[in-house]
C-alpha cells in the first residue's frame, strides 16, 4: 500500500495519454488550441504500460485514462487491453468528451473497459455548440446511448457548474430517471493563468472565478426546482448504495430514479484530506496536485533509468505530495496539458 508523508493512501493514477482533442472547450483551450508536443516529446503507449506496471507494484489499484481527448489517440484500445494484462488492475477508466464513442465503445468493451465518465456541461445544442467552439450535442447523446449498449458500468456525466451559462440543472437530473445514469455536478476550477479565462458572452474565450457555483447551492437549487416540477424530495444515497466511485463525490437521488446525482466541491468543500491520486502528463511529467505547477521529470528516467530508478520517482512523488492545495487557484498548464 503506497501512502503519502501525511498518511493518505494513494491508489489512483490519471494518466493522459495525449495532449490534442477534437474540440476547443473554452475552459480547456484557446480558439486555435496549445502548440502540440513532438511525437519524441509525449510518452508512448509502452512507457505508459512499463510505468504503470511499476506503479502498480507500488500500490496503484486504479487507473484513467484521460487528455485531451484520449480517443483520438490511435491504439488506445489495444493499450487498455495491454494495461489490464501488464499491470494486472482491471480497475481502468477512461474520461471522454463522448463524441467519438459511436466508434469505439463495443472494442474499448470487448478489450475490458467498463467503467467510463463523460464530460457535458449543457443540454443546450447552441450552448454546447459555442462552449466547444463547433462540437454537437447530438455527438454526446449518441456517445452515452453506445455506452450503455456496449454494457459499460458505472456511466458517470461530468458536469461543470458555470454561473454564466444557467444550466438546467433539472434537465440533467431528468436523465437518471430512464437508465442509471450517475450525474455528478463539478465546482467549476479555474486551471490555467487566472485571468485569461475572461468574459462570458456570446464571444467568450472562457470563464473567471465569479461563476464557480458552490455545492451547497447547487443542491438547494436541485431541491427546489426538483420539488417544483413533481420529482420529489431530493436524498442522501446512503455510501453502500452509491454507485463505486474513486473520488469524493457525494451522491443523491429522487424519487424512483434509476441514476443518482452527485456534487463534487474541490473548492468550497476541499478533500485534499482526501486526496488519492497522482497524474501523470502526456509529455512525461508526475504531478501530485492539480494545483500545483510542481513537477516529476518521469520521460527522460523511463528512457534512460531501471525500473528500480522509476520507483525512486513514484516514492519521491509520494514524498513531495503537499497536504493541501492551498485554495489556489490557476496554473501554468492548462487542463488539456495536465490531463482532465
Amino acid at each position: 500500500m503506497a501512502t503519502d508523508a501525511f498518511g493518505r493512501r494513494i491508489d489512483y493514477l490519471r494518466i493522459s495519454v495525449t495532449d490534442r482533442c477534437n474540440l476547443r472547450c473554452v475552459y480547456c483551450m484557446p480558439p486555435d488550441g496549445v502548440p502540440w508536443k513532438t511525437h519524441e516529446n509525449m510518452l508512448s503507449f509502452e512507457e505508459i504500460e512499463r510505468f504503470a506496471a511499476i506503479a502498480a507494484g507500488e500500490g496503484i489499484s486504479k487507473i484513467r485514462l484521460t487528455g485531451g481527448e484520449p480517443l483520438v489517440r490511435l491504439g488506445v484500445v489495444d493499450h487498455v487491453r495491454r494495461l489490464r494484462e501488464t499491470t494486472s488492475i482491471e480497475a481502468i477508466a477512461l474520461t471522454t468528451n463522448a463524441t467519438l464513442l459511436p466508434k469505439y465503445a463495443a472494442e474499448l468493451a470487448d478489450a475490458g473497459l467498463r467503467r467510463i465518465n463523460i464530460s457535458l456541461d449543457t443540454l443546450d445544442p447552441e450552448v454546447y455548440a459555442r462552449v466547444t467552439r463547433g462540437g454537437k450535442l447530438a455527438d454526446v447523446l449518441a456517445g452515452i446511448d453506445v455506452a450503455f449498449e456496449a454494457g459499460m458500468h458505472p456511466v458517470k456525466l461530468n458536469v461543470v457548474v458555470v454561473r454564466s451559462l444557467a444550466q438546467d440543472l433539472i434537465g440533467f437530473a431528468g436523465m437518471t430517471f430512464d437508465r442509471p445514469l450517475h450525474v455528478r455536478f463539478i465546482e467549476y476550477m479555474p486551471v490555467g493563468e487566472v485571468g485569461e479565462h475572461s468574459c462570458t458572452g456570446a464571444e467568450a474565450d472562457g470563464w473567471t472565478i465569479e461563476d464557480h457555483v458552490p455545492s451547497d447551492e447547487i443542491l438547494t437549487r436541485l431541491a427546489a426546482e426538483g420539488a417544483a416540477a413533481g420529482l420529489g424530495e431530493l436524498a442522501p444515497v446512503p455510501r453502500d448504495d452509491a454507485p463505486g466511485g474513486w473520488g469524493p463525490a457525494r451522491y443523491y437521488r429522487f424519487p424512483g430514479a434509476q441514476g443518482t446525482l452527485g456534487v463534487i466541491s474541490p473548492l468550497s468543500h476541499h478533500f485534499c484530506g482526501e486526496c488519492n491520486r497522482l497524474r501523470l502528463t502526456a509529455d512525461g511529467k508526475l504531478r501530485t496536485c492539480l494545483f500545483s505547477d510542481e513537477e516529476i521529470d518521469v520521460l527522460d528516467v523511463l528512457r534512460g533509468g531501471s525500473d528500480e530508478d522509476v520507483r525512486a520517482v513514484i516514492i519521491g512523488a509520494l514524498a513531495a505530495k503537499p497536504e493541501s492545495h492551498n485554495q489556489r487557484l490557476g496554473t501554468l498548464r492548462r487542463m488539456s496539458q495536465i490531463g482532465g
